[in-house]
């Protein structure tokens, strides 16, 4: 943790705003200070992924609570968005830091060209020495293109930066076997792999009712961080300062797994499936377990609209899905090419059809 040298911070909306909406300047400078002082000693490069635009909106527009239809929120996320930056704008100032806006939507980790373009764009103001502040982009999300939460889009974040740390801010000072408002509960330091949380009890809501996420979000987006060998740290927003500088705060996911391509990493946690392939069994068995490209002759049925280049689910006899990867082929040329051999295909239909439907390079599995 000391030796990190670039850090994807998250701080969620109850850090950031009163319970009635509205932002608490006091906790953002506040979060700002410590900020200010990692990226001030020129050895860190941070990213801040916060939420709180929603939230910041809802006092100017008359809202009591969080509405629950997509307009209302697009409108409060609308007028909070620019309050939110405006605030940090001002605050971070007080160092000399320039920060710069980035909101992104499932898209844009999802389609590779915008994927590319979000890559570089924080390279580039991290090079030239401003704070990159990113954030879902509420204002035009629908349903089908929202991250949901942003526990999950600043683990795709710091995949995106390289980062060597994630941390994760909370109102809750860390992990806890159980509700820690009750007597008895104790906060777990070290979380080496899932068998370490067999049996814990994760709350899925948090306190001050203005945002989306929850504990069981932010140990969600420890899993992806932490399995693409990022290390990540879950604390409290008071004790930010302990987390950037090394000292032992809150739970620490340890790395469980290797650094994987971006492509694959979307893949898996961010790319909206377009349709499915119904494998048989001797296709589910090659694809999970022997790691092998998905044939034409594996299919067995096809549902959907989708064109090459679209990820797809693969689905088994029984429905569930076991890999999502990148097809080769539009939904209806599939339907000629169930249970078929490539050889037979490339007779018929060309050259072109000697190929997999999807190969193993573009191929994720879903469950062991």
């Amino acid at each position: 943790m000391r030796e990190a040298r670039r850090i994807v911070v998250k701080v969620g909306s109850s850090s950031l705003t009163t319970a009635s909406g509205g932002l608490d300047a006091d906790r953002v400078d506040a979060l700002v200070d410590v900020l200010g002082a990692a990226h001030g000693g020129g050895d860190k490069e941070i990213v801040l992924v916060s939420s709180g635009a929603i939230a910041a909106g809802l006092a100017p527009l008359g809202l009591r609570r969080r509405p629950r239809d997509l307009a209302r929120q697009q409108a409060a996320a609308s007028v909070g968005q620019g309050l939110l930056v405006a605030r940090y704008t001002a605050s971070f100032a007080r160092y000399g830091i320039r920060v710069g806006q980035i909101l992104l939507t499932s898209d844009d980790t999802s389609r590779r060209a915008h994927h590319r373009n979000a890559s570089r764009t924080l390279d580039k103001l991290l090079a030239m020495g401003a704070l990159p502040i990113v954030n879902e982009n509420d204002t035009v999300a629908t349903d089908e293109i929202r991250f949901g939460d942003n526990d999950r889009l600043a683990a795709l974040v710091a995949h995106l930066v390289r980062a060597d740390l994630l941390v994760l801010l909370s109102d809750v000072d860390g992990l806890y076997d159980g509700n820690p408002s009750r007597p008895g509960a104790s906060r777990i330091a070290e979380v080496r792999g899932p068998e370490d949380l067999v049996g814990v009890e994760i709350g899925s809501a948090g306190r001050s009712g203005v945002g989306t996420g929850g504990m069981v979000t932010k140990v969600e987006a420890a899993r992806i961080a932490a399995a693409a060998g990022i290390p990540v740290v879950l604390t409290s927003a008071a004790r930010a300062a302990d987390a950037l500088s090394g000292k032992e705060t809150g739970t620490y996911f340890h790395p469980t797994g290797k650094r994987s391509s971006d492509r694959l990493l979307w893949l898996q946690h961010a790319s909206t499936p377009q349709g499915s392939l119904i494998l048989d069994d001797g296709a589910v068995h090659a694809v999970v377990e022997r790691r092998k490209s998905l044939l034409p002759a594996g299919i067995a049925g096809v549902e959907g609209e989708f064109t090459a280049g679209d990820p797809v689910e693969l689905r088994d006899a029984a429905g569930r899905a076991v890999a999502r990867g990148l097809v080769n082929f539009d939904a209806r040329e599939i339907p000629r090419l169930i249970g078929r051999s490539t050889r037979e295909l490339a007779r018929e239909l060309g050259p072109a059809y000697e190929r997999e439907v999807v190969h193993r390079d573009d191929l994720v599995i879903l469950r062991p």
